[in-house]
């Protein structure tokens, strides 16, 4: 009985895990954002002002995270690995973070010299970018082409191959 309920629980632990790791990909796929025209613009915690609308010519990367999400601490050396070797051919990012304190956001930054622009309102996941998407977990990054239109709502994966894909086009 035991061996049977702990077998239940593991099912319901990959089913469950398999829906909220998949949530932001099908919201936005039935959003309908993928393969139209993005729209963000906003003032960066430094002050820059960023509107996706100028970045058209070059490949930009949407990185939903947070710098209390252990995941996606992980994937800031492989994101500044990909940014420094692709930079130079075109290649941006945009980070919008779910932090609530906005002198962790700023230290993290400074700390990993993550040298592009982050939105921060303080609002954790009731923030403007991760209601207006559906952001319903993190890391979430998604791929914006030279014309402005969203291409991938999954990115993680591949990062690089993906970029250097969308930066020949």
């Amino acid at each position: 009985m035991r061996r049977l309920l702990a077998l239940w629980m593991v099912a319901a632990v990959i089913s469950l895990t398999a829906q909220v790791l998949g949530a932001p990909a099908e919201k936005a796929a039935r959003a309908g954002l993928a393969g139209k025209p993005l729209a963000i613009k906003f003032a960066a915690v430094d002050g820059r002002q960023v509107d996706l609308g100028y970045l058209r010519g070059k490949v930009v990367l949407i990185d939903f995270w947070a710098t209390w999400c252990g995941p996606c601490v992980h994937e800031v050396p492989h994101v500044k690995a990909v940014y420094d070797k692709l930079h130079p051919k075109g290649f941006e990012i945009v980070g919008i973070s779910f932090d609530q304190k906005k002198t962790a956001l700023q230290s993290f930054v400074l700390k990993e010299k993550m040298t592009w622009p982050q939105y921060f309102d303080g609002k954790g996941w009731e923030n403007q970018f991760g209601v207006r998407f559906g952001i319903e977990s993190i890391p979430t990054m998604w791929l914006v082409d030279k014309k402005g239109v969203l291409r991938h709502i999954d990115a993680r994966e591949d990062l690089e191959a993906k970029v250097q894909k969308l930066l020949a086009e």
